[in-house]
């Protein structure tokens, strides 16, 4: 059963309430992520995100700790392009004590400067991390070639460079711009009283002050080039992609499908061509990126040098003839496949959490799972040829590649 309610201090609260589970997942969702930080703050979010968990007035790192282990629950919090987000995932009888413990970091954090300057060390060594995993760094280089230096195109961790110039006065101005009433979403899916849980929520986040609605600036470009970074690996990465649709599209479906049928599963047109017939690579895979107002549909592969071009040609044929091949038997399989995916995610209390602060951040309501169903259901053959024709077939195509080539050595046909 789903509702929707505001705290009196005018945060919105969406819930579910699961009858027959044990478990309650709540998150604090900020509408603030990566592409909304100017460039010489790219990364702060995540920074925050981080040092929300270093210590309260009441709490020491150590205690914070300590109190969700004696819980036998979680509580973490991850930050992505569009939102940071806060959550801790309990047996229903201790709801309360997770909603105070999650209130005390979200309000109650000291932010010590010896702790900011070690976390600076941390969060440094994530972002080499990814720089030394290829098949992750590409995509963030993907981003960057298609989108810019600014909003969508800045990492979601930030820079070595910038995260080492944080202060706690660009934490706490972050705060204030970013972490008000207009800018939060409160979610709860799972086992519990309505009631108690409001009462719980007025009491631990009392102190979330006024602030604006979320701004995401002017619509962001989409740029179709061809980018090569030239690094000694042993396998090419490749990310190529088109113009996609922003999430809250009514086409969204549509897209979900066709993405499905072009690299979402193993019997899907590139692993069947690509890995399965040709052998030319062992990971091959086509991704949404989808945003409040563009997004990005792609395609990543791993493969040999000899092979890259080989795989580029083959991807941009699949992209440009989806439009007039796709199958009504291909489209009923992907129905299936999507279907069936979402009814098993949606059975984990974390994940209802998120589908129902999602849906208020995009859409500004809820859909059933019955509707969303529906809705992929009535989905037909013509739409979704229609729709590949206008991204795929008719979109220019973006390419980024890491590995060892050489600049203008892979283009696409």
């Amino acid at each position: 059963m789903f509702s929707k309610k505001a705290l009196d201090n005018g945060v919105l609260v969406v819930m579910e309430q699961i009858r027959n589970v044990r478990s309650v997942a709540l998150g604090i969702w900020v509408q603030v992520g990566s592409r909304h930080e100017p460039r010489e703050r790219n990364g702060i979010s995540h920074f925050l995100e981080h040092m929300f968990f270093k210590g309260t007035e009441k709490r020491t790192a150590l205690d914070i700790a300590v109190d969700m282990d004696s819980l036998g629950g979680e509580l973490n919090a991850f930050t992505s392009k569009e939102s940071t987000t806060f959550y801790v995932k309990v047996l229903d009888e201790y709801l309360g004590r997770g909603v105070e413990l999650l209130g005390d970091i979200f309000l109650g954090s000291t932010f010590p400067e010896e702790e900011i300057e070690r976390e600076k060390s941390v969060v440094g060594e994530e972002i080499k991390m990814v720089e030394d995993t290829p098949d992750d760094y590409v995509h963030d280089l993907f981003n960057r070639s298609v989108w810019g230096e600014d909003g969508l195109g800045q990492a979601v961790l930030g820079t070595r460079d910038t995260v080492g110039g944080f202060s706690r006065e660009n934490i706490l101005e972050h705060i204030k711009n970013s972490y008000g009433t207009g800018n939060i979403v409160v979610a709860c899916a799972g086992h519990f009283d309505e009631d108690a849980l409001m009462e719980n929520l007025n009491r631990a986040l009392d102190g979330i002050g006024l602030g604006p609605k979320p701004q995401t600036g002017a619509l962001p470009v989409f740029r179709p080039r061809e980018s090569v970074h030239e690094k000694d690996l042993s396998e090419v990465h490749i990310c190529m992609g088109v113009k996609a649709l922003p999430q809250p599209s009514e086409e969204r479906y549509h897209l979900l499908l066709l993405n499905t049928i072009l690299g979402g599963g193993v019997s899907s047109r590139l692993f069947q061509e690509i890995r399965e017939k040709r052998g030319l690579a062992y990971s091959v895979y086509s991704f949404l990126s989808m945003y409040g107002d563009t997004g990005l549909w792609g395609v990543y592969a791993g493969t040999g040098e000899e092979h890259a071009q080989e795989v580029v040609e083959h991807t941009a044929r699949e992209f440009r003839s989806l439009a007039q091949t796709v199958t009504k038997q291909e489209l009923e399989r992907a129905k299936a496949q999507v279907k069936g995916n979402l009814i098993l995610g949606l059975e984990s209390t974390s994940r209802r959490m998120q589908n129902i602060a999602i849906q208020q951040i995009y859409y500004g309501r809820y859909y059933s799972p019955g509707e969303i169903l529906k809705k992929i259901d009535a989905v037909t053959l013509e739409e979704v040829r229609h729709l590949a024709g206008r991204l795929a077939s008719d979109g220019e195509v973006a390419l980024t590649v890491l590995g060892p080539v050489e600049q203008g050595s892979l283009k696409v046909s």
